[in-house]
């Protein structure tokens, strides 16, 4: 999926010879997580505004300098890991370098959301359904044998979640009945976390999934 036409070049970068006047009013004016910095044009680091109440206009950025964050994307970055840099640092902004580290723009998380939103995975009708089953027992190609040996259409499949040995993974499903999916499912063990649909099984676990009905919302 092409993104790199969501680079912007309307946020700043500081040098860090520069004082904290103008980065305070950046923070200040925006809901920007963080902001470049570059050291004779060459990217250093990234200021956070999470530190905001400790900068002094007077100080100069290079006081910051071992407080600064280092993350970044390249232009070839893929898609999936542009949004996995920006869940790993809680960041809604991400610098893109080019090969010489010099800033060339900035991604911002909302501009690449909507690119994913803009997939079929959201676009075409469908359900939602989240299986879990231990992380050394779960295989895609017999996810999407179960999906599709109930005449369905696997839309997509992505892992969620991964802890204490059992994944979650959640699926977008071409069809608006689950029960016999999800059925299948849970005849080769997988549990169901969340389906959308009229399985009553399931009903009671609608409730702890919150994250994903907010997700879908976005």
């Amino acid at each position: 999926m092409y993104i790199q036409d969501k680079i912007i070049n309307t946020i700043p970068i500081f040098e860090v010879s520069e004082t904290l006047k103008d980065v305070i009013k950046f923070f200040e004016e925006t809901t920007y997580s963080h902001v470049g910095v570059t050291e004779n044009g060459t990217y250093l680091g990234l200021l956070s505004e999470n530190d905001l109440a400790c900068f002094e206009p007077e100080k100069k950025v290079d006081d910051f300098r071992f407080e600064m964050e280092d993350f970044f994307v390249t232009k070839e970055t893929a898609w999936l890991d542009v949004l996995e840099m920006f869940s790993r640092n809680e960041a809604n902004v991400l610098p893109v370098l080019d090969e010489d580290r010099l800033i060339v723009g900035y991604y911002d998380l909302e501009d690449v959301v909507d690119v994913f939103i803009d997939t079929p995975f959201f676009r075409e009708p469908g359900a939602i359904l989240v299986v879990s089953i231990g992380i050394k027992d779960y295989s895609f190609s017999e996810i999407a044998q179960i999906v599709e040996g109930n005449n369905a259409r696997l839309l997509g499949a992505f892992i969620t979640d991964s802890q204490n040995d059992i994944v979650e993974i959640t699926l977008k499903v071409g069809t608006q009945s689950l029960n016999e999916v999800a059925q299948t499912f849970r005849r080769y063990n997988y549990t169901i976390v969340f389906g959308n649909s009229d399985d009553q099984f399931i009903e009671d676990l609608k409730q702890r999934s919150d994250y994903l009905e907010k997700y879908l919302n976005v």
